[in-house]
């Protein structure tokens, strides 16, 4: 359901793109219920769209874009920024970022890498989470989280994407067994793309000595300009470093995790064998 609240949310791309639809409908001579039926939606889904009670979706931007554009790529060109604006605030800073590096090495502690999720596992982490959001906040956020994939697909450049989970996050049924097992074997499918690394740090490791990574999450980012910083995130609160000396002291730990973490292989082998197992 379009929550009012939305409408004093709404960021500027969604206010423009709102107002680029109703005047292009009108321009048209198209009623709400007329320009719904052509995109296949309801009328009562296009007012809320050009009231912002419920912002444009990715997938109405295209519809959209076909039905009246008129070529112009208006509403193409809002994809991304509709998305960006979906983003909680503490994450808007860094996903222009993130679609846009040259090379991304993550840690992750607590659950699989949100560039890594399915929807499902998605939205029960999202839909879990406290204080509940209402279901039209979550697929929004679900929306946003799963477009981050397509920096996997992502040509010209090409980017590098490492990531050092903890075994914990692979076996934490988030969503329930079947959530998680699915979410496994999507996780096994991208560690066997040639642009993506993904090592799993074992639960033994504290048994072992030292663990390097106990102070939490962190993603190391090489921009397209190929500066180097580190995000990282915690209670809803964000940090980016850019400082030269605190990024090398933070890389060359993410580096000793590294080292300590399963080889690619095994940690494919576990991935796989995780996937499998049946739990009730």
């Amino acid at each position: 359901m379009a929550r009012a609240e939305n409408k004093v949310e709404a960021g500027g791309t969604a206010l423009l793109v709102a107002a680029l639809a109703k005047a292009l409908r009108e321009q048209l001579g198209l009623t709400q219920e007329e320009l719904g039926k052509r995109i296949g939606y309801t009328a009562s889904a296009i007012s809320a769209m050009e009231t912002c009670a419920q912002p444009a979706s990715d997938k109405m931007l295209v519809a959209l874009e076909k039905e009246i554009g008129g070529g112009l790529g208006i509403f193409e060109k809002a994809r991304k920024f509709i998305l960006l604006d979906k983003y909680p605030p503490q994450f808007k800073n860094f996903a222009l970022m993130e679609r846009e590096a040259v090379s991304l090495s993550s840690y992750q502690t607590y659950v699989i890498d949100g560039r890594f999720q399915t929807p499902e596992y998605a939205r029960a982490l999202i839909g879990g989470g406290f204080p509940k959001l209402p279901d039209a906040k979550v697929e929004e956020l679900v929306e946003a989280r799963i477009a981050r994939r397509a920096l996997l697909d992502r040509t010209d450049p090409t980017p590098m994407i490492e990531l050092i989970l903890d075994e914990s996050a692979l076996r934490r049924p988030i969503g329930g067994w079947e959530v998680l097992r699915d979410q496994l074997r999507s996780l096994a499918e991208d560690a066997e793309r040639d642009n993506v690394s993904i090592q799993v740090m074992p639960m033994e490791r504290g048994l072992r000595g030292g663990h390097a990574g106990t102070r939490g999450d962190m993603v190391l980012v090489v921009t397209k300009d190929h500066h180097h910083v580190v995000y990282m995130e915690i209670e809803d609160e964000s940090v980016l470093v850019s400082d030269p000396a605190k990024v090398a002291h933070l890389t060359h730990r993410y580096a000793k995790i590294r080292t300590q973490a399963l080889s690619r292989d095994d940690s494919l082998s576990l991935i796989q064998k995780l996937a499998g197992e049946e739990r009730t």
